[in-house]
């Protein structure tokens, strides 16, 4: 027997439209580059995005055809994102921070037919356009007066949709049209592209939506630090609209000063980014002095997050860290380290230890841990395996069909992370399967190393690799990139460190480095650092 109630398809417009139809004042407040700060609402931005879709439709962009940005968190790249999505086209976001090799296979193997990007790309089109001919258009997101000089054909934003009617029919297909087209980092191959559904997206934002998870409500005033070209914008370019919250995107400036300077101008109460983000601000805001009054809670993810900073945002300012997990294969949000009733209860330095963890499964999706025979492990919290998931939110191939079957017997997909899983369901990621360091047949987790050698108050950044040795396979090394100022000691870290990790994992050389180099991402780079280490070796005793 089947149930008896209307059906409805769960396609992405259905949230701009209620933002703009049941909260139209709500303010999206958007500053670009030069620091000019740009005030719209919910109805305006659902008007630019339907003249987008004009525009998109004159163009002769049709259902399934590939819309590419490469831009800062901007209301005209919001406005282009709904635009595209609610036509039935695919978003697809390009990473301007990308080597340009990458940036060309990319839009190569998307077949992007027309380009939206900031005005401050445009030296990257001026490289990019020769190698991938299919792009017809570029549009760059600004006006008139804005608009860069270039030797190549290109359109001002505002003046592209001049004349478009602010009325388009949105929806009316089925939910799972493809809607958005993110491609994974390629640290290992080429990069491989995530094809998300409109119904993919959908269940995503109510998954996110939960009180145990990013838990937006109408009352906050949203900061998307997260760049809307990482990893689907964490969701939050859909949940934020879905619950009227006030909107705040911080275009290209992301210094501690600048990120602050926005808190405290726009009375933001939630955020979200990754770690050295953060790491930044906090920097800034114990140098400065200032302080962040509305500033409530943050979500901090794409790499995992120092114990310090959690401590440091809650003791000194109030403000309550959670960690989430994902990847673009996961939509990308599939664990937060929200407290359970039972952990909320634990004394301080327990709830902390939690917070560390990349924390509780969302509702809707499932996990495992197995050895490399893919015997399942249990849940103990001090196995390591690899870990896979499954769900209405998880990639089920690559686009285009790239990397085969990525699905083991029982649909799951392998993450390439390697985890342990507590009693109590909360996850921590110990490394990535390439980067976990193998010494004498057992695994040592560079992360943990990494998160505490971080607490060392002289250092900034901090890097685990694993190194050949003759006896042992592979041994940790640790690279330090210090605060500016500060002086520190290979024994100094040696001894900050002991106690706090078994002394096997301890590091056989610490390396102190001017920078450790991040990805486009702002993750650290261990490719690279393997790279640039190849010549290497171990001291000897």
């Amino acid at each position: 027997m089947l149930g008896l109630m209307q059906s409805g398809q769960l396609t992405v417009d259905t949230f701009l439209d209620h933002a703009a139809t049941w909260q139209p004042g709500r303010e999206v407040v958007s500053r670009d580059a030069a620091g000019h700060v740009t005030r719209s609402d919910y109805a305006g931005i659902r008007n630019l995005a339907k003249q987008v879709s004009a525009a998109l439709a004159r163009a002769g962009i049709k259902q399934g055809d590939r819309v590419a940005t490469m831009g800062w968190n901007s209301h005209r790249h919001l406005a282009a994102w709904y635009g595209a999505t609610n036509m039935g086209a695919v978003l697809h976001t390009l990473n301007p921070r990308l080597f340009l090799e990458q940036i060309a296979y990319i839009a190569n193997h998307a077949g992007d037919r027309i380009l939206l990007a900031d005005p401050s790309c445009a030296d990257v089109v001026a490289q990019l356009l020769p190698q991938a001919p299919g792009i017809e258009r570029v549009i760059f997101l600004c006006d008139a007066a804005s608009m860069p000089q270039t030797d190549y054909a290109a359109t001002a934003f505002d003046d592209w949709i001049a004349g478009e009617p602010a009325e388009y029919a949105w929806g009316g297909f089925d939910e799972n049209l493809a809607c958005g087209l993110c491609y994974t980092s390629g640290t290992t191959g080429n990069p491989k592209g995530v094809l998300y559904s409109h119904r993919s997206n959908y269940l995503h934002t109510m998954l996110t939506l939960q009180a145990d998870a990013l838990a937006l409500s109408a009352r906050d005033t949203v900061l998307l630090v997260v760049p809307m070209y990482h990893a689907n914008a964490w969701g939050v370019v859909y949940s934020a609209p879905a619950v009227g919250a006030k909107l705040v995107l911080p275009g290209p400036r992301m210094d501690g000063e600048s990120i602050c300077d926005l808190i405290e101008a726009e009375g933001v109460t939630y955020s979200a980014a990754v770690p050295t983000v953060w790491q930044g601000l906090l920097q800034y805001l114990r140098s400065s002095g200032r302080k962040m009054d509305t500033l409530q809670r943050v979500t901090i993810g794409g790499s995992a997050v120092p114990e310090m900073l959690v401590r440091a945002f809650r003791d000194e300012y109030g403000v309550e860290v959670t960690q989430g997990w994902g990847m673009t294969e996961t939509s990308p949000l599939a664990t937060l380290s929200t407290p359970s009733a039972e952990v909320a209860a634990m004394d301080d330095d327990a709830q902390v230890a939690h917070k560390i963890k990349q924390g509780r499964l969302m509702c809707g999706l499932r996990f495992k841990l197995t050895d490399d025979a893919g015997k399942p492990l249990p849940h103990d919290g001090e196995t390591f395996g690899h870990l896979k998931i499954k769900g209405p939110t998880i990639v089920a191939e690559y686009f285009g069909g790239e990397g085969g079957e990525i699905l083991d017997s029982d649909g799951y997909f392998d993450t390439g992370d390697v985890a342990t899983i507590d009693q109590r369901g909360y996850m921590q990621i110990t490394d990535r399967a390439k980067d976990v360091v193998k010494s004498g047949g057992e695994w040592i987790s560079s992360i943990e190393i990494e998160n505490i050698a971080v607490g060392h108050p002289a250092v900034a950044v901090a890097a685990v690799i694993g190194v050949a040795h003759p006896k042992w396979d592979e041994r940790p090394i640790l690279l330090c990139q210090l605060k500016p100022g500060e002086t520190a000691t290979g024994d100094d870290l040696l001894g900050f460190l002991e106690g706090k990790i078994a002394k096997w994992w301890m590091p056989d050389d610490i390396l102190f480095v001017d920078e450790v180099p991040l990805g486009a991402t702002g993750k650290i780079d261990k490719k690279l650092i393997r790279q640039r280490l190849t010549d290497y070796a171990l001291p000897t005793a």
